[in-house]
């Protein structure tokens, strides 16, 4: 086989090594399997689909000791650097996370709090202790911080979300969830956090449109002077208001977000 440069064998790696996660050159071994995969992603999503769920489980990216180069096939212990060809097997390279990516228009950084890689410029993130994990500085004390927000799945598609590939979106209630589950929850006209039921956007507009349908509908009279006890979800206060088919609403912060409940019980 005749000899060829370091670029031809470079374009040979990135045919032959593919990933749809990362653009590398090198492949990993999975120190919990001692099998090869592209990449973190690729393992866990192979075995995710193994039939026997005993089998199933999740690489920790800190273990992995071992990569293979993707344009000399030699295997060695984790480097930015191959020691046989000399390649870089990624331009961005994190010796902790054993994480490498060509493509650093992403602006990937090392976020020590986190323990992991994240994209987007470290100027324009911060870590919030509170919430666990990296936000945009716009969100620095302009937020409602909710302990280890992040560190939970999402609520829609149920994805965890720390270390989740897809966009995440902060509340104004402060509980989080990919970007594209928020919208595809907004194109369904369902505008409560899923997790506390608090309104996700201003909604005045809306209560404004009910005030006006409740005032031009008006009640049988065996109902007109019925009164229920609510609980509003936007502002958590507890009032006595009158009934009405169309909704109730909060005497405290008029919302309409609010639910029946049963008469507090008065002290003896």
């Amino acid at each position: 086989m005749e000899s060829s440069s370091i670029e031809e064998r470079l374009d040979f790696g990135k045919m032959e090594y593919g990933c749809k996660h990362y653009k590398r050159r090198c492949m990993i071994r999975a120190p919990c399997c001692n099998e090869i995969y592209s990449c973190r992603h690729c393992h866990n999503e192979a075995t995710s689909m193994l039939s026997n769920p005993f089998d199933r489980h999740e690489l920790v990216r800190q273990d992995v000791k071992q990569v293979v180069c993707s344009v000399c096939d030699t295997e060695q212990p984790v480097a930015q650097v191959c020691t046989n060809c000399g390649v870089r097997m990624g331009e961005y390279f994190c010796d902790i996370c054993k994480f490498f990516d060509d493509d650093t228009g992403k602006q990937q950084f090392h976020c020590d709090d986190c323990g992991i890689c994240r994209v987007g410029g470290q100027e324009n993130f911060y870590h919030c202790n509170k919430c666990g994990s990296c936000y945009s500085v716009k969100l620095r004390d302009n937020h409602s911080c909710v302990e280890n927000s992040m560190r939970h799945h999402c609520p829609i598609c149920y994805e965890y979300l720390f270390d989740s590939l897809k966009d995440t979106n902060v509340m104004k209630c402060g509980h989080t969830m990919h970007s594209e589950c928020y919208l595809e929850m907004m194109d369904r006209n369902k505008y409560c956090c899923p997790i506390c039921s608090k309104s996700m956007i201003d909604m005045s507009s809306t209560w404004k449109r009910i005030d006006e349908e409740i005032e031009a509908t008006e009640m049988p009279e065996d109902y007109r002077n019925k009164k229920v006890w609510i609980l509003c979800n936007d502002c958590n206060d507890t009032t006595h208001v009158y009934f009405h088919v169309i909704g109730q609403k909060c005497g405290r912060c008029s919302s309409y977000n609010t639910r029946t409940i049963a008469p507090p019980v008065l002290p003896q």
